[in-house]
Order: C-alpha cells, then sequence, then structure tokens
C-alpha cells in the first residue's frame, strides 16, 4: 500500500525542499509526481528552456473536460539576510502558527491541493480535478504561461481555476496588471569640472525617474474609473525600488542601472504604458548619444503579468461563494497567476489560506486556523465534485 500523508505531513515534505526562485526546484517535482502516482493520479511534468525546473500538471477524476483546477507554485523567495527564530526549511510549530518558508506563500495551498488530488482519486468524481504547479512565480509569473499552453495538449481541458494565494480564504475576483523593465543607462566617463563633454549615467538615471516621478503625478489627477475604483490605490502606479551606479564623486559616471515596475487597473492597457517607457528611453537615448555615441539606453523587459478582470456571474466565483459561504468578493493590487488562467479561456478567482502580509517575511508563518479553513474548502470541493 503507498503511504497516505496528511495535508500537515505533506506540507513538512515541501517545506523541506528550499525552492528558492534562482535554484532548481526538481526534487520538490520528483517527490511531487512520485507521491501522485503512488495514488494512481495522472502526471505529467513541463520542463523550463535549461531543464533545471519543471511544472507539475496532474489529473484526478474522470477524464473528461470541465475539471476545477487547483494552481499554485513551488518557487519561494529567498531567506538571506532575514532574522528566523527556527529553520525556514523546517515545518515548525509555535503558539498555533506553522512556520517555515513558503508556508504561507502558498505551500500550504499546494500541499492541500495534492491532499485533495489523491483524495479526489479515492472518490467516485463525476467532474475532475486538476493540479498546476508552476514555477517562477516569484519572478514575474514566468512560469505559468508554458505550463497553461502544455495543460492544453496533455490533459482535458478545465474550466475553473482557484489560484490560492494567500487571501485569508476571501474571495478575490480582480487584480491589476503589471510588468516591468530592468533599465541601462550607458554614460561616458569624464572629469567632473568637464561636464558638459561628458555623460552622467546617473544624473540621466534621474532624469528618467523624474519622468516616471512625473507620470505618476499626471495618473493621480486623472478621474478615476469604476473599474478601477476598486482597487487601493485606485489608479495605476510606476515605481523604482533600486538603483546602482557611478565610480567616485569627480568622475561622471559610465553606468546607472535600475529596474522599474508598473501596476496598471483593469480597463487600461499594460502594453500602452509599457510603450510609453519604451518611447520615452527611445527619447533619452538619442538625446545623449548626440553627446557621445558611446552613451545611451537599454531596457530590458523582464515581465508581464496581465490583470485578473472580475467576471460577471464567473463560474470561479460561483463555485468559490458555494465552498466558503461567503458573499463577499474583492480585489487586490499586486499580482498572480489568475490573469493568465483567465487569458486562457478559464473562469478564475483567488481563495487561499493565509495572508499576504506574511510572504516573504522573516519566521513566514500560516495559522493553524488558517490551514484548516483551506481543508474544510477542499472537503467541500471534494464534495461537490462527487
Amino acid at each position: 500500500m503507498p503511504e497516505i500523508l496528511t495535508a500537515r505531513e505533506i506540507l513538512a515534505r515541501l517545506v523541506a525542499f528550499p525552492t528558492v526562485s534562482h535554484s532548481s526546484n526538481l526534487d520538490l517535482v520528483d517527490w511531487v509526481e512520485t507521491y501522485l502516482r503512488g495514488h494512481d493520479v495522472e502526471c505529467h511534468r513541463y520542463w523550463n528552456e535549461d531543464r533545471q525546473k519543471a511544472a507539475v500538471m496532474a489529473h484526478a477524476g474522470p477524464r473528461i473536460p470541465g475539471a476545477v483546477v487547483l494552481s499554485g507554485h513551488s518557487d519561494v523567495v529567498p531567506v538571506v539576510g532575514q532574522n528566523w527564530t527556527s529553520d525556514p526549511w523546517t515545518l515548525t510549530e509555535r503558539e498555533g502558527r506553522l512556520y517555515g518558508r513558503g508556508t504561507c506563500d502558498m505551500k500550504g495551498y499546494v500541499a492541500l491541493s495534492i491532499w485533495a488530488l489523491v483524495e479526489a482519486q479515492k472518490r467516485q468524481l463525476t467532474r475532475p480535478l486538476q493540479l498546476a504547479l508552476s514555477y517562477d512565480e516569484e519572478l514575474g509569473c514566468t512560469g505559468a504561461p508554458p505550463m497553461i499552453a502544455a495543460m492544453q495538449d496533455v490533459l482535458p481541458k478545465g474550466d475553473i481555476a482557484l489560484i490560492g494565494e494567500p487571501s485569508g480564504m476571501a474571495i478575490i475576483t480582480g487584480h491589476k496588471g503589471g510588468t516591468g523593465f530592468h533599465v541601462h543607462v550607458k554614460g561616458f566617463e569624464i572629469h567632473s569640472s568637464l561636464l558638459p563633454y561628458g555623460v552622467s549615467a546617473v544624473m540621466e538615471g534621474a532624469r528618467f525617474i523624474q519622468w516616471l516621478n512625473d507620470m505618476n503625478d499626471d495618473i493621480r489627477s486623472r478621474p478615476i474609473t469604476p473599474k478601477a475604483a476598486t482597487f487601493d490605490p485606485p489608479y495605476t502606479t510606476l515605481h523604482v525600488g533600486q538603483i546602482k551606479g557611478g565610480t567616485a564623486n569627480n568622475i561622471t559616471a559610465a553606468d546607472c542601472k535600475f529596474s522599474l515596475e508598473m501596476r496598471v487597473v483593469p480597463g487600461e492597457n499594460l502594453d500602452d504604458y509599457a510603450a510609453m517607457v519604451e518611447n520615452k528611453a527611445a527619447e533619452l537615448d538619442s538625446t545623449l548619444k548626440r553627446v557621445r555615441p558611446e552613451a545611451g539606453v537599454h531596457l530590458t523587459r523582464f515581465f508581464g503579468v496581465p490583470g485578473l478582470v472580475p467576471e460577471v456571474q464567473g463560474k470561479a466565483e460561483t463555485l468559490a461563494r458555494r465552498l466558503t459561504g461567503d458573499n463577499q468578493s474583492g480585489v487586490v493590487s499586486y499580482g498572480t497567476e489568475a490573469g493568465q488562467f483567465q487569458n486562457a479561456g478559464y473562469s478564475a478567482v483567488i481563495c487561499g489560506p493565509g495572508f499576504i502580509d506574511q510572504a516573504h517575511q522573516p519566521d513566514e508563518f500560516l495559522s493553524l486556523a488558517e490551514f484548516q479553513k483551506g481543508q474544510a474548502f477542499m472537503n467541500a470541493l471534494l464534495e461537490t465534485l462527487a
């Protein structure tokens, strides 16, 4: 007889794999596939380009279309530099909380999903249940789109996607879209006393960043649309979080590098904002090259996450209401893979245990109460599918 683990035991196994985004997740993938296949759950793997990471796509119940998809990600953020009071890679219970990296974001939900697929295989379901376990969510949700595309070739088409990002088991029907650029401003070094004959990458980078500030001011001055009004803040934002550059105080900087991100409300076009950034960069690039042809601006777009648009009488929201008994719904400003599922034809909502303010923190935890609420949700889902 194959070993049957509780959801909590599965969570302990998952936390023990240090699946930080810059590392491979294959040890976790191997374990998940072995465990599910041991219980006759159909599994498929989608590899990334260098075959150091993989997504898991699994199916339980009748092999027919219309599955409910449980969506989660395997990667977690680093613990380096954080002050933990217990080993982040060992599930530790203290005062009604389960501590460990990823317990909240989002291995708790993944553990519950794996438990539910094994249970589903033991029951006589009339509607199938699927698992979509991605990689590189923490790097901009880049692993989900190819996984979702691959699912269509190996599994019966799903109908509803339940994305288990931490929401306190509240139903989230919308979130902002997001994209970002790595910006490299290339200057030309010269003694600072001869400033007009060189190009300071730092000062020109600051000019670009000031343009972003001006854009934020302009966006905030516009009338708030009905779709945007439900978000906090109720408008699109542009942000730079890190910057570095320069050699010395008396040398015009040869390089300035920073990354910018934007969070775009539904109803506004993500690519329109990206095009505005690209046009501004091209304008600045041309200006710098007139001073020194070696200078310029280079952009690398490093992620793009579509927004989740609230659906009118959506199937996913209707199901989540039935499972939770919650008649309320909300929206969030962070991004998830939900919009990517929605763009692929799934009805999608976010509903998962834990709270987003615990994500990425030292001593990250998922309360036992939230974990139990997640277990009740999965039990109710199994009863519905049966």
